[in-house]
């Protein structure tokens, strides 16, 4: 057996069981780690969570490539790109593309007798994937939408049937004003909500065929072309084999392609994501500290507790570096059992936030109803192992406390 190891486990439990080192500082080490782990457990669970419903929000009402004309910087008002079979084939045979979907684009404003709302009607195509909305429809069904008929059938949000008292069945006016008037009744078929203000205070989903009657575009016209991506971090190389593919091209009409990804469409949001990042780092090395300082206190005391045994160590024979590595070995298994509180608080409350959701947020300000929470094993493993070397290394330095103490006044030592 090792003997360092050996006396270590004897530091930590007397033959009864109980704990021979000083209570307080035991339970004021593992505390110190086990908040630290958890704290940062919640956090990056919590901040990993939260960026992915949002992202997912943003694709979902969009895309994660748009190719539209070289105006697009606006979306919602640009100059329309010939979208033929034959180019949504080669689209389609692009490694990594999963999806590909025509859409138009109109700004607009709705009025009703007692109210009146900005707004953008967005015509999408048979092929368009209704996967997202399906999963947040409230009230209603939603309609065969086309490219070669009219439906007078319009999708639109929770956030704007309550400003115009809308319910499903109502009739309502859009208003598009360009050299004339221009009006259009639209009959509400489903109403959905996202808890993404950015598109549910503006947008309304109906056919491609009457958005591009509106905009007086031609039949192979749209205002652009979604592509969905497989696997969110390819989406910058396939965006680049997707411009490989449509070079300098430009339409019959003379429009050139342009290919861009959401983070570029959406940057201010995905900027803002990222911001989070930086917090979550400061959580980690935050609390990294507290825990590698509570620990430093704990060990110093437990030292300064077994001056005598030192001592005794020393004077059989055992050099400062055995003595230090047996209280380094003992200061593992507090890390250790710090480790398991921890990991038990911070997994607990995530699974209780993930099934229950007892805390909730304003959607009109964080875009989710609740406390969003994404736990993945690898990175859970990561921060156990980080935590236990930032722990043990930050210990090193104390431990040479023991070089000091010699052996003929330690023994002494009461």
């Amino acid at each position: 057996m090792n003997w360092k190891f050996f006396i270590a486990r004897r530091i930590y439990r007397s033959k009864e069981g109980k704990e021979e080192v000083s209570k307080p500082a035991v339970r004021i080490a593992m505390a110190g780690i086990a908040i630290g782990l958890a704290v940062m457990i919640v956090s990056v669970a919590v901040v990993i969570g939260f960026k992915h419903q949002v992202r997912d929000k943003v694709i979902g009402m969009g895309a994660d490539i748009v190719v539209s004309g070289i105006d697009g910087a606006d979306l919602y008002q640009v100059n329309p790109i010939v979208a033929e079979d034959s180019l949504l084939d080669v689209f389609r045979g692009i490694f990594g593309i999963t999806h590909v979907q025509r859409f138009s684009t109109k700004p607009g404003m709705i009025m009703t007798s007692d109210n009146f709302q900005g707004m953008i009607v967005k015509g999408v195509a048979q092929e368009y994937d209704w996967t997202y909305l399906k999963a947040h429809l409230q009230e209603g069904a939603i309609p065969a939408f086309s490219d070669s008929a009219a439906s007078n059938s319009v999708l639109v949000s929770r956030s704007v049937a309550d400003k115009l008292s809308l319910k499903l069945g109502d009739r309502m006016f859009t208003y598009f004003v360009e050299d004339n008037i221009r009006a259009r009744r639209l009959t509400v078929s489903g109403i959905f909500q996202t808890n993404f203000s950015a598109f549910d205070d503006f947008f309304l989903i109906t056919d491609l065929y009457t958005v591009n009657r509106l905009n007086n575009w031609l039949p192979d016209q749209a205002g652009g072309i979604e592509l969905g991506v497989g696997e969110y971090g390819k989406t910058g190389a396939v965006n680049d084999e997707v411009r490989l593919a449509l070079g300098d091209k430009t339409d019959r009409y003379g429009e050139p392609y342009c290919s861009r990804t959401a983070e570029e469409l959406y940057p201010q949001i995905f900027a803002w994501l990222d911001l989070l990042d930086t917090n979550v780092w400061v959580i980690l090395i935050l609390m990294t500290g507290v825990a590698g300082f509570t620990m430093i206190s704990g060990l110093l005391i437990i030292i300064l507790e077994r001056t005598n045994m030192i001592g005794v160590l020393k004077a059989l024979g055992a050099d400062n570096a055995s003595v230090r590595r047996i209280f380094l070995t003992f200061s593992v298994f507090l890390i250790g059992r710090g480790m398991l509180w921890g990991n038990a608080v911070g997994l607990g409350l995530c699974c209780i936030q993930y099934f229950l959701e007892p805390v909730k947020l304003d959607p009109a300000t964080y875009y989710v109803s609740a406390v969003p929470v994404e736990l993945h094993l690898g990175w859970v493993v990561l921060l156990n192992i980080c935590t236990l070397l930032v722990s043990v290394l930050m210990l090193v330095g104390p431990s040479y406390l023991i070089s000091r103490i010699h052996p003929a006044k330690s023994i002494r030592f009461e």
